[in-house]
């Protein structure tokens, strides 16, 4: 940015030297007195008639009358100048043509030349302006990365298509074998794997990258999701410690307080929860489309701790936050994050304020699961893939949006033991309040065995999946598991 404003600062000062030498320049020297053009013009008139008089061309009668002609003419031409114009000077031209001059530190100064540098300093003035409104900074720093992006991708801007993600990913390995102490390199190696839905090797990439900038709040937090990513998107443990690390530097960092949040609510402390995300609420667009999901996950949190309204309104406070990002073994051990442990107690306080809260989570269960559509699986395996197959192997049920987040809506776990098998799908069985069967009228219903356990998809996995099929019908579906997952 700064290399940025120094050359933009010299074009400007170039450009402006071709509008100011003129206007420094002093005036030229003036020419001819108008005084003595006519008194020349009147010898050179009266010798005429002279000659004219001698040749006879005019008699002596018509010479006098002309000549009286031209010496009213030359006094008209040649009148001194007025008592109030100084010795030296002209007269003042008439009014029609008159130009008002200043004198500036001996510059004279006239309308044209204040325009000149009217435009010479406005212009410059007006396109830093324009630049600061309508201009992209940020274009800086990418241009700045553009190198960095073309070593990788082996394309500069002549290049005519980039290569498949699995070969720019094998490109940015082999540099970062190249080159292990960029930990920027790290990061954007660490985001392709999650591109890719590759959870295991973005926790590697990006713990990389944490090892070597341990104090960037957007590196930890990356860190923090590739772990929970790696782990069925289970924020407790490792991941709620490092979102504590980034409040510790910065209380007001809006991801760090969602994901306390998202943490919280997944331990089960749902008014902890709720509070975070109400400081995060304040710090956003109340009209924007994530200030409307995150109301739903407030009240779905609110609805599941039994808070009442007037209970619900109440302002976050600090305290709440580090009980949302604190974790269970800090909270037991009672450290910094203690504030933590009002969670332990939260759910019968808020059964006592609410008269009863289970129950009222139960019944808003209830209504979740029977309000929305429903999905009747049936899944088998294919025979030829059943051998080598462990029976504790975890099968993974699910549906997900066919255009949408590629987030899970609804899951179910089970183990190959239990195939075939028929389960249910339902709103009760979304990971978050906001992404349900519900809130999309196409989904794709699919089945997927895990060697490994892990949800996120694998190379190796066996899987199948159903066309994209609408959920107002409740329909039944039968799923195949006959595909073995590729390297993509």
């Amino acid at each position: 940015m700064t290399t940025f404003l120094i050359l933009a600062a010299g074009l400007a000062a170039l450009a402006l030297l071709f509008i100011l030498i003129p206007l420094l320049a002093p005036p030229p020297a003036a020419g001819i007195a108008p005084e003595q053009l006519n008194l020349a013009l009147f010898r050179q008139q009266l010798a005429e008639l002279d000659a004219d008089l001698a040749n006879g061309k005019l008699d002596q009668t018509r010479y006098e009358a002309a000549r009286a002609d031209l010496e009213r003419a030359a006094l008209h031409d040649l009148a001194p100048p007025s008592p109030a114009a100084a010795p030296g000077t002209h007269p003042a031209p008439a009014a029609d043509d008159r130009q008002v001059r200043w004198v500036v530190r001996g510059i004279p100064l006239s309308p044209a030349r204040l325009t000149n540098w009217g435009l010479g300093l406005g212009v410059p003035l007006l396109a830093l302006g324009l630049y600061l409104g309508l201009g992209d900074a940020g274009m800086i720093g990418r241009m700045a990365t553009a190198p960095q992006l073309a070593a990788v991708t082996g394309h500069g801007e002549g290049g005519s298509e980039l290569p498949p993600l699995d070969v720019l990913v094998a490109r940015l390995e082999q540099r970062m074998t190249e080159a292990p102490d960029d930990a920027q390199g790290w990061v954007m190696l660490g985001r392709t794997y999650f591109a890719l839905r590759d959870a295991a090797n973005a926790e590697r990439a990006l713990g990389r990258a944490y090892a070597l900038t341990p104090r960037d709040p957007e590196v930890i937090l990356a860190y923090a999701e590739s772990i929970a990513a790696n782990h069925d998107n289970d924020l407790t443990g490792r991941p709620a410690e490092l979102v504590s690390e980034v409040l510790a530097m910065d209380r007001e960092h809006v991801t760090a307080r969602w994901l306390a949040g998202m943490a919280a609510f997944q331990r089960g402390q749902y008014q902890s929860a709720a509070r975070a995300w109400q400081q995060v609420l304040a710090q956003i667009d109340p009209a924007s489309e994530d200030a409307g999901e995150l109301r739903a996950l407030i009240a779905e949190a609110q609805t599941r701790a039994g808070i009442p309204v007037s209970l619900a309104a109440a302002p976050a406070t600090a305290a709440d936050v580090n009980a949302a990002a604190a974790p269970p073994a800090a909270v037991a051990a009672g450290g910094p994050e203690a504030p933590a442990a009002a969670d332990e107690a939260e759910a019968p306080a808020a059964a006592d304020q609410a008269g009863n809260g289970q129950a009222a989570n139960d019944q808003a269960s209830n209504d979740q699961a029977g309000g929305g559509p429903t999905i009747e699986v049936s899944v088998s395996l294919a025979p030829a893939l059943a051998a080598d197959l462990p029976p504790q192997a975890t099968v993974f049920v699910y549906a997900k949006a066919a255009a949408g987040p590629p987030m899970p809506l609804a899951v179910q776990r089970a183990t190959v033991a239990d195939l075939p098998l028929t389960v249910q799908l339902d709103d009760s069985m979304a990971m978050l309040p906001t992404l349900r069967l519900s809130a999309f009228p196409e989904v794709i219903v699919g089945a997927r065995i895990s060697r490994s356990g892990q949800a996120t998809p694998q190379p190796g996995d066996l899987e199948g999946e159903t066309a994209p099929l609408t959920t107002a019908d409740s329909p039944q579906v039968t799923v195949l598991i006959d595909q073995v997952r590729g390297d993509d």
